[in-house]
């Protein structure tokens, strides 16, 4: 996106309800107590809150509105950030917390943290519990439900949505407690979901029948290890990324799935380098963008270590992914988001504390700005039209 276009592309959206205009935003979850000292994941002494940054992008450039106080965590895929569809509320997921009895550990969280975006400026109104190790959250179409993948649980949490209320409806039991459920992403009819299981190599399918989520039996095969998965809005094929070889400096994929087959299953897989952690359909459905770890989160002794991650970017034509640019990023590099016009596309990185802003135009990316954030970036999401 052209600089000059921000204002025209990113449009403000109007609330339903009394109350100010919601602009266009970009969300990221920053963890602030988490590090990586020469390849180990490192928990700082006394750190600052993680927060999340509502960035807006409605002006000539991106503008940081709030940094919320808000509990998260890097442990888990970036999808721990999610926006009602109508830009009211985000939810944000929190994995970890700091261990009360050991300051330089973690231990397994379950919250849930409801953000009132509309509200100036943005701000909690209410936590809840899901299960322990809550990581990807999704909102369905209608924004009347929300679906939580508890990692350490082995599950999935649901909630109902009433405006800013959130509502324990039910949990999901795979039978499987240690399946590492990790995202969870609805089909655009809201009538079914599917939840990555990066332990056991799954990806489950869910039928949603109102506020009922259970588990159909069925599970398919797209990769080692899925770790993050999005929907295209023709709701004919699902991306998922893995995360299973990177680690021994071999090649992770992005795995395809065919969702008009009867049952879903996985047809097609794309290798794309060292850990793929974070993807992103556009939202015109035409490319798939991966942030890859390229092994920037190892040691720099090991002979898999380079100092930059990649941020790859694919074609989507029916059920083929096709190579089409690259460019190297920060370290250690999480979430993605699109912005509406499919124009522009921004990747997290918690090295760096700071989010790539990139223009698209079909073929090439070309680095714009870069966004300051008070922790690492741990996800990305971006308010509706």
């Amino acid at each position: 996106m052209r600089p000059s276009s921000w204002l025209l592309a990113l449009v403000a959206i109007v609330s339903a309800s009394p109350g100010r205009a919601a602009a266009q935003l970009v969300l990221s979850a920053n963890d602030a107590k988490a590090v990586i000292v020469d390849g180990v994941q490192t928990i700082l002494v006394s750190p600052p809150s993680d927060t999340l940054s509502a960035i807006d992008l409605g002006g000539d450039t991106p503008r940081v509105i709030a940094e919320i106080p808000v509990p998260t965590s890097v442990t888990g895929p970036p999808s721990s950030v999610a926006v009602a569809p109508d830009g009211g509320i985000a939810l944000v997921t929190a994995a970890q917390r700091i261990d009360p009895a050991n300051p330089r550990a973690t231990i397994a969280y379950d919250a849930v943290s409801v953000i009132d975006l509309r509200a100036e400026p943005p701000r909690v109104v209410a936590t809840v519990h899901a299960g322990a190790g809550a990581s990807g959250v999704s909102i369905n179409p209608a924004g009347t439900l929300a679906l939580v993948a508890n990692r350490v649980a082995g599950t999935v949490s649901v909630f109902t949505i009433s405006g800013s209320a959130l509502t324990p409806a039910g949990t999901v039991d795979f039978g499987a407690p240690d399946s590492g459920p990790s995202h969870v992403a609805f089909t655009p009819d809201g009538k079914t979901a599917l939840v990555t299981r990066s332990h056991d190599s799954r990806i489950s399918v869910l039928a949603v029948d109102g506020t009922s989520v259970t588990y159909t039996q069925h599970d398919l095969i797209a990769g080692f290890r899925p770790y993050q998965i999005e929907v295209a809005p023709s709701g004919e094929v699902a991306i998922t990324g893995t995360i299973g070889a990177g680690a021994t400096g071999s090649a992770d994929v992005l795995g395809v799935i065919d969702l008009r087959a009867e049952p879903a299953r996985g047809v097609d897989q794309v290798t794309v380098g060292q850990t793929a952690e974070g993807i992103g359909i556009s939202p015109d459905g035409r490319f798939v963008a991966v942030t890859v770890m390229n092994g920037s989160n190892q040691p720099a002794a090991s002979p898999f270590f380079n100092d930059h991650g990649l941020l790859r970017i694919f074609a989507l034509r029916g059920l083929r992914l096709t190579p089409l640019t690259e460019v190297r990023i920060g370290r250690w590099c999480q979430g993605i988001a699109w912005t509406p016009d499919s124009d522009t596309v921004m990747a997290g990185c918690m090295v760096d504390r700071q989010i790539h802003v990139f223009a698209f135009d079909g073929q090439r990316l070309t680095e714009t700005t870069t966004i300051a954030l008070p922790g690492g970036s741990a996800a990305l999401a971006m308010t509706g039209p």
